[in-house]
């Protein structure tokens, strides 16, 4: 069965935007660039909420950008490709290779999750993931965190009273400060 993962850049504080709604300081250097471009490679398919749709929507002509360095061309060519899901109820088409849902996210994982593809079940957005996690639908918390304190915004972890217990798996810091948790939730035994 396929994993749910929730992957985003945090400020060490916890938020992904800031209260002025920017994410500026999440800009990867080459060696964190590498590493999401590495990361894209594990993925099946990408559920986005309608916020980080339009942030992503730069990619899809990326690749006709001739400023564009080796690396971003590279991720636009695996992003481009990926089967991506949209979860909105303002947006009325999208591009590429997405497709709009207006509801129904644990349906679509569940659906997902026994499909024959191969990739994780990606999810990116605070608001989409915290409705993931509150169902439990949720594997694994890939957080990239930044040395910055943005003293408030969007919190990468939902703000709702329900204990979660994980597992450290993995770690790596990188030159620029910057440090991959990668955690799995782990379910008491039946």
């Amino acid at each position: 069965m396929r994993s749910v993962t929730y992957s985003m850049g945090v400020s060490l504080d916890g938020y992904i935007v800031g209260p002025d709604g920017g994410f500026d300081w999440t800009a990867p250097d080459k060696e964190v660039f590498r590493f999401w471009i590495d990361e894209i490679r594990t993925v099946g398919v990408h559920l986005l909420g309608r916020r980080l749709y339009e942030t992503m929507l730069y990619w899809e002509t990326a690749e006709q950008d001739h400023s564009l360095d080796d690396s971003e061309h590279e991720w636009a060519a695996l992003w481009n490709p990926l089967p991506k899901v949209v979860f909105s109820t303002t947006l009325s088409t999208v591009l590429g290779n997405a497709r709009l849902l207006t509801g129904g996210l644990a349906e679509e994982i569940e659906r997902l999750r026994v499909e024959p593809a191969r990739g994780d079940i990606a999810i990116g957005g605070a608001t989409l993931a915290a409705e993931a996690a509150e169902a439990g639908l949720i594997d694994e918390y890939r957080t990239m965190v930044y040395p910055v304190l943005v003293g408030g915004g969007v919190p990468f972890f939902p703000r709702r009273g329900r204990r979660v217990d994980l597992e450290l798996v993995e770690t790596r810091t990188f030159s620029s400060g910057v440090v991959h948790l990668r955690h799995r939730v782990t379910r008491p035994s039946a």
